[in-house]
């Protein structure tokens, strides 16, 4: 009977050993695909992870957002919905202000220190200051009129594309074209380019409303969305057209903040006359009365320098603020006087600037 027992022990041992192994096996095959699975989920866990830093826009927006009162104090920097407030408080004289040396060249870097501001003689306290390449709200009041038959028109728009790219990238501009009435051609662009393609093909003829188109560029760049605000004027300076009298349109020059820049394009007839002695008179004082500058240029490239420095100076010009003490509201014409202390080893200093403001609750 022993060999039958020894036979079946071994037949169950050699079983046992089997099922052994089998389970073995089984539960090795079982966590290798689980090993395989495991550096899949560890990969996907990152691909998730990267993108959450994408989040940190939005904190960056939330820093920006915080740095929003600083620009606000130094003046014009980025929207002007920030800054509204700021420029058009009743009691807060704004201004933009342009320094120069002996050779015309524009003097950038001083500090709120070197300047000294006085109304109607009294010394001011600055309260913003501010010396960024800030973009401007650009008015170009382009005369199409009969006197600017000839070349006089191309020579103009082709100094104008210069202006345009020396000017900052983010100016926009109003385009108004004038001969018997004045006409908004185009409402706030920042396309230069799209500028100088409506002037390509104009026609010059009839007579000239100036007076009428300085009106309506004073009142569209006033709701432009730059704080800084430049008129730049294209004629020969000679109206006979306008329902606005010279006498009404100095007086809104010097209420509003727009600084204008004329260009005087004479021809050769012009030169000496009564009628292009006047025309440079009116354009002149239109000029002086808001804080710019009249030229006339006698050739082209002369005319193309000047539509350049016209764009550096705005990008180059201090905007400086006050509270007036005890401000009242009551009309009247207050003198503004700007001095500059240049730093030791520079030589004197030369400022432009608007000649004053009346004291009128006007909020925009």
């Amino acid at each position: 009977m022993k060999p039958p027992r020894r036979a079946t022990l071994s037949a169950l041992t050699i079983f046992a050993i089997s099922a052994i192994l089998i389970v073995c096996a089984t539960s090795t095959a079982q966590q290798k695909p689980e090993e395989k699975a495991s550096p899949q989920t560890d990969k996907k866990e990152l691909l998730t992870v990267q993108p959450a830093p994408a989040p940190t826009p939005p904190e960056d927006k939330t820093k920006k957002g915080q740095e929003k009162p600083s620009t606000k104090i130094q003046l014009p920097q980025g929207e002007v919905d920030d800054k509204a407030p700021v420029i058009t408080n009743t009691d807060l004289i704004t201004f933009t202000v342009t320094v120069t040396d002996i050779y015309g060249r524009f003097v950038s870097g001083l500090n709120k220190n070197a300047f000294s501001i006085f109304d109607d003689k009294s010394q001011q306290d600055i309260t913003f200051f501010s010396d960024e390449d800030a973009p401007v709200s650009v008015g170009i009041l382009f005369d199409v009129s009969g006197s600017m038959s000839g070349d006089k028109v191309h020579r103009a728009r082709d100094a104008l594309a210069h202006f345009i790219q020396t000017s900052h990238d983010r100016d926009e501009y109003f385009l108004i074209g004038f001969n018997s009435r004045a006409q908004l051609l185009m409402d706030r662009t920042r396309d230069g380019n799209a500028v100088l393609d409506k002037l390509t093909f104009v026609q010059t003829k009839n007579n000239t409303a100036l007076y009428d188109a300085c009106y309506l560029g004073v009142e569209r760049v006033q709701r432009g969305t730059h704080p800084k605000r430049a008129l730049l004027l294209i004629s020969d300076g000679q109206d006979n057209n306008s329902r606005y009298t010279f006498t009404e349109l100095r007086r809104v020059l010097k209420e509003s903040d727009v600084v204008l820049y004329a260009i005087g394009i004479l021809g050769g007839s012009d030169v000496g006359s009564a009628l292009g002695m006047e025309g440079q008179g009116i354009l002149d004082e239109l000029a002086g009365v808001s804080g710019g500058k009249a030229f006339y240029p006698r050739s082209g490239a002369e005319m193309d320098d000047i539509f350049e420095q016209i764009a550096l100076e705005l990008r180059h010009q201090y905007s400086i603020g006050y509270r007036p003490p005890n401000f009242t509201s009551d009309g009247k014409w207050h003198k503004i006087k700007v001095k500059v202390s240049p730093p030791r080893g520079l030589p004197r200093l030369f400022v432009r600037s608007k000649e004053g403001y009346f004291a009128i609750a006007n909020p925009k």
